[in-house]
């Protein structure tokens, strides 16, 4: 999940049932991230404690899972240093 929307792809397109700003990192977050692998341990924690906020759209998405497939989008070229990576662990592992 991300804040902003990605360039090039229609929103009416993408077909999606939801789009979860709220679980997203913060601007603040995200900019200092900035998709630089060196700053991602600290990108994860920081996240984390973003999320720990968001304890009922957490729920949300993990109520939606039982019922259907959720497919969690990013924008970032590398596809194990990103926000979903982390929101996937945190949907999984952490009540």
């Amino acid at each position: 999940m991300d804040r902003i929307w990605p360039r090039g792809i229609a929103k009416q397109a993408a077909q999606l049932n939801d789009w979860n700003r709220n679980v997203a990192p913060s601007t603040i977050l995200r900019k200092w991230f900035d998709h630089k692998e060196e700053r991602f341990l600290e990108f994860e924690v920081k996240y984390r404690e973003e999320l720990k906020q968001q304890t009922a759209e957490l729920d949300k998405i993990r109520q939606i899972t039982t019922i259907q497939k959720v497919t969690l989008l990013y924008g970032a070229k590398n596809s194990t240093m990103n926000q979903a990576v982390v929101l996937r662990e945190v949907l999984v592992n952490e009540f």
